[in-house]
């Protein structure tokens, strides 16, 4: 029996951290911001795709982590500038070292499902992974 139900988009199967291969999997087991960590499925609990696809793959996503870090750093740096007015440099590095700190689970999770989702090549949705499993 084939169900549009669980149909998603690309976009909302990156924002709520799905499968790439049948966005119906979850990649993470925990929420972002618990006291005992983020921790991620090995495998999609729907289609059985194995998200480390090598060992050491996730190092790749410090890379992306790094460039959502300076984008956020950037945008901040300039927002204080322009509602401030100030050019005190402790106002700034407090400011953007306590932002960072805050998303720096944001960081780690987004970079995460990027990595999967954009930056692997030959890893696509499969619309007929989606479906529901035959009982």
């Amino acid at each position: 029996m084939k169900t549009t139900e669980h149909k998603l988009t690309a976009w909302q199967a990156f924002a709520h951290a799905k499968c790439p291969r049948c966005r119906r999997g979850d990649l993470f087991i925990t929420g972002m911001y618990e006291f005992k960590g983020q921790e991620m499925h090995k495998t999609c609990s729907h289609c059985g795709l194995v998200y480390e696809r090598e060992p050491g793959y996730f190092y790749v996503a410090m890379f992306a982590s790094y460039a959502l870090n300076v984008a956020e750093m950037v945008t901040l740096a300039v927002a204080i500038s322009v509602l401030t007015g100030s050019s005190n440099p402790w106002l700034y590095v407090s400011i953007i070292l306590g932002v960072a700190v805050v998303l720096s689970p944001f960081n780690y999770r987004y970079s995460r499902v990027m990595l999967l989702h954009w930056l692997t090549p030959g890893l696509h949705f499969h619309p007929e992974m989606s479906e529901d499993k035959a009982e």
